[in-house]
């Protein structure tokens, strides 16, 4: 080995001492004049929150309160998307026809039994962010009526990968004024469910 390498000193690893975590600061206030990226979660700054198909709603649930997230992104052990699961779809009536149908207890549920599949995601293209700005997020939030709207991104290769994530409730908290985008209830339980978060 050559000698023109030194030994680094290292030294003890301090009581209390926590690790470094990705942090994105988004700006506190914006308008809906402000470029779009400023109110975009970006997975290159945050981690993407993931759950599994088959782990139970109860444990997603859980995840979900304990990262103040209201989106996980359902996973193969390849980190490959198989889907995602919202809160909304743990407070719809989903869980319940699984319940019925299936004859199961609701302990039993799995996240694959509710989630939105790979096949039925859409999402925003990241080259269309670049000139776009809050107020066309807000009114594409909408028109769509979500809660969140994903950001893909073409690589060198071709392949896709989430670049982000747009949420109603951020954006609300950075525009200080609530965004109305409601996820689209198809029954009258999950309308009920929406009426009283």
């Amino acid at each position: 080995m050559s000698e023109n390498y030194n030994v680094i000193p290292s030294a003890p690893l301090q009581k209390g001492a926590s690790f470094q975590k990705p942090s994105q600061a988004l700006p506190e206030k914006v308008s809906l004049d402000d470029p779009a990226l400023m109110v975009m979660t970006d997975f290159r700054s945050v981690t993407a929150h993931n759950t599994h198909p088959l782990e139970s709603i109860e444990s997603a649930r859980l995840k979900m309160i304990n990262r103040s997230v209201r989106l996980l992104l359902v996973v193969d052990e390849q980190n490959h998307i198989l889907g995602l699961v919202t809160s909304t779809d743990l407070t719809s009536e989903k869980p319940m026809q699984i319940i019925q149908t299936q004859g199961i207890r609701y302990s039993d549920v799995l996240v694959k039994d509710i989630m939105t599949p790979r096949e039925k995601i859409e999402v925003l293209c990241m080259d269309d962010l670049v000139k776009a700005r809050v107020g066309d997020i807000v009114t594409t939030l909408r028109t769509c009526g979500r809660q969140h709207a994903l950001v893909g991104e073409r690589q060198a290769d071709r392949s896709q990968v989430l670049r982000g994530v747009f949420s109603a409730s951020q954006i609300s908290r950075q525009l200080g004024a609530p965004v109305h985008a409601v996820d689209v209830a198809r029954t009258f339980a999950e309308i009920g469910a929406e009426l009283t978060r």
